[in-house]
């Protein structure tokens, strides 16, 4: 006998693989094997304690599967780092929407989401906002959005225009910030700012092409710059959606590396 947690309660089966186990259950053809997080088809051997969640093909999961489904794709060291992670998103545009979608789909546990300003339609070529979300606050509408993507990130909002009097206020409770303002003098209100957090920040997206110019460098203890360092928007240079996402995903990247070498050096 092996005990096996399907669908996120623990049974005790007599199966050795994935295959006797959907015969031993009665699972159904149109039934998808999920297994420790991943999608298969494969006759995989079974070890005590192992997860396993059958879904039937278009079918929602309940909430505990769900989370736990997500919480498989990633090792337990890196479940650590993300649940114990705090971060801040400063303003919520091309940048900020696609950093804080990326990390909302990993698992990050809380983000704080700030930005003063609504959703137009000019938004659209390049941010995270659908045409439904036009005069809605962008902090709204992005939180809205990660709710449907993984309703277990505890999203905190305020809508609120960042300055030097208030930055270190709202960020209080973070460890993490990126800087995602298209403004150069909010950037660098923000980097010079802020006290006692690592600062992710970006500079240099627009247009499009050379990708690979598009780096991650430290430029001091606590804070890294993503992006070119060169190009900046301006007419018939505009900002687009590939190469903005190319930043945003350095940025969301970064902010990953940062949370899971916090806790292989602390463990």
């Amino acid at each position: 006998m092996k005990k096996i947690k399907i669908n996120s309660t623990i049974k005790e089966v007599n199966s050795d693989n994935l295959h006797d186990l959907r015969l031993e259950l009665g699972i159904s053809d149109d039934t998808i094997t999920i297994y420790k997080g991943f999608a298969t088809d494969e006759n995989l051997k079974l070890n005590d304690n192992d997860s396993v969640i059958f879904i039937k093909k278009g079918q929602i999961p309940k909430n505990e599967c769900l989370k736990e489904m997500m919480a498989a794709r990633n090792s337990p060291e890196i479940n650590d780092a993300l649940n114990g992670a705090k971060i801040g998103i400063a303003g919520l545009g091309g940048l900020g929407s696609s950093v804080a979608i990326a990390l909302a789909r990993v698992g990050v546990s809380y983000l704080k989401l700030v930005d003063f300003d609504t959703v137009d339609p000019s938004n659209l070529n390049r941010q995270q906002y659908f045409i439904d979300d036009i005069g809605k606050y962008k902090t709204q509408a992005l939180a809205d959005i990660i709710a449907k993507i993984n309703p277990f990130v505890n999203v905190e909002i305020e809508t609120i225009k960042l300055d030097e009097n208030n930055v270190n206020s709202v960020f209080n409770s973070c460890d993490i910030v990126a800087e995602c303002f298209d403004n150069p003098h909010a950037k660098a209100m923000l980097i010079n700012n802020l006290k006692n957090k690592i600062i992710v920040a970006a500079s240099g997206m627009a247009g499009y092409g050379r990708s690979d110019e598009i780096k991650t460098i430290k430029m001091a203890k606590n804070l890294y710059i993503c992006g070119d360092l060169k190009s900046a928007a301006s007419i018939g240079n505009g900002l687009m959606a590939p190469r903005v996402g190319i930043c945003a995903m350095h940025q969301a990247n970064q902010i990953l590396d940062i949370l899971i070498k916090r806790v292989e050096n602390n463990g």
